[in-house]
């Protein structure tokens, strides 16, 4: 009979030990996809102010977590219907703030003030403003670790630097003296270019060309039209959006006929500009887009 009991114990034991299990699995499954459940549902927030970092956050793969940008972000196609939040440099603070983002990207120069005021409400801000190849690439970096997206950016920064050094194989069999002379016209009044320190006198030198105002003291400032002639480029590419007008104006300037790229009509009007412009992934369109110009018989 003792026998018995004992039997019947130990039974009895197992028996609630495997319903406790069962009982213990099944809520730990039910915290899993509550968890799953909370996660999904909150989505990160995010605001961008500058058609390069838009472009940025795109090529990341962050449409959904968009929820904002400006009214010059036009770059891919699905930011052009994103809920704007005003221009590049004024835009609405009470619209930002309704958003509620988690993060807002930002470049310099004309948004310093803005960026100053978000700070002082306190919103998180990354300014991407890149003046050269490893800035922009460590700025892709940098919002994928914000946005939790480090191997899309790793993978995005790699694909770069492989389509970058495809065009640099070509470059570097090219002498330095034989290299093609280049003046970018980023505005045509008052005449302005980009020189030393600026983002586009990088992308000239990795397209294999050499800016003819590589030591203005200003990344971006006014060039005067003598000393372009003086320079003598052997190309001209014209960077914004008004093109037959100035393509015409550069033709017809006071002493601009002796010039190397007027006489041989290297006057190039018809490379988008945002891809020249814009610090973000297309810069290596740009560059190959530029070296075809300059090297247009390289293979």
């Amino acid at each position: 009979m003792r026998a018995q009991l004992e039997k019947f114990d130990t039974n009895f034991r197992t028996l609630r030990i495997g319903i406790n299990q069962g009982k213990m699995k099944k809520l730990i499954l039910i915290i899993v996809i509550v968890l799953i459940f909370f996660i999904d549902a909150y989505a990160a927030r995010y605001i961008s102010l500058a058609p390069s970092t838009t472009e940025i956050l795109f090529a990341l793969g962050l449409d959904d977590e968009i929820v904002g940008v400006s009214s010059y972000c036009n770059y891919p196609k699905e930011a052009v219907t994103k809920p704007k939040v005003g221009n590049f440099s004024e835009p609405s603070l009470e619209k930002i703030i309704s958003l509620k983002p988690d993060y807002i990207f930002c470049t310099g120069l004309e948004q310093a003030p803005v960026i100053a005021q978000l700070n002082r409400l306190g919103l998180k801000v990354y300014v991407s403003d890149p003046s050269n190849l490893d800035e922009l690439l460590q700025s892709i970096l940098d919002i994928g670790v914000i946005t939790s997206r480090e191997k899309e950016a790793k993978i995005l920064v790699s694909n770069m630097q492989q389509g970058i050094n495809q065009v640099q194989e070509r470059v570097k069999s090219i002498p330095r003296d034989k290299r093609v002379k280049v003046f970018i016209e980023v505005w045509h009044d008052p005449l302005t270019t980009a020189g030393q320190g600026s983002y586009i006198d990088t992308l000239i030198d990795l397209a294999g060309g050499v800016n003819i105002a590589y030591n203005t003291k200003r990344a971006y400032s006014i060039f005067s039209s003598e000393e372009v002639i003086k320079r003598n480029p052997d190309c001209i590419i014209l960077a914004y959006m008004d093109k037959e007008t100035p393509l015409n104006i550069v033709k017809s300037r006071f002493g601009w006929a002796q010039v190397g790229a007027v006489k041989n009509n290297k006057i190039f009007s018809d490379i988008n500009p945002d891809i020249l412009l814009r610090p973000g992934p297309r810069i290596v369109e740009g560059i190959k887009k530029v070296y075809q110009k300059l090297y247009p018989d390289e293979k």
